[in-house]
């Protein structure tokens, strides 16, 4: 992944954001990553499966709030 210098990247921002790959850029400050740019997919299907993983399910109940209420009071 290509590596760029915070000052350089303030210099040629509009140019870079138009230009950026597919695999991203890491803005440095002093040779520190401090950020990662990476370009929006524009194809939906990539986002099929993307929460594999990173959601979890606490109740059987898909449709609860997790919040009890009483429908008389």
């Amino acid at each position: 992944m290509k590596t760029i210098n915070a000052a350089k990247f303030k210099e040629q921002c509009l140019s870079i954001l138009d230009h950026v790959e597919a695999d991203g850029l890491i803005v440095t400050k002093h040779g520190v990553p401090v950020a990662k740019l990476t370009p929006i997919s524009s194809d939906p299907s990539s986002l099929i499966g993307s929460l594999k993983g990173k959601i979890r399910i606490l109740k059987d109940d898909l449709l609860s709030t997790g919040v009890r209420w009483d429908a008389e009071s």
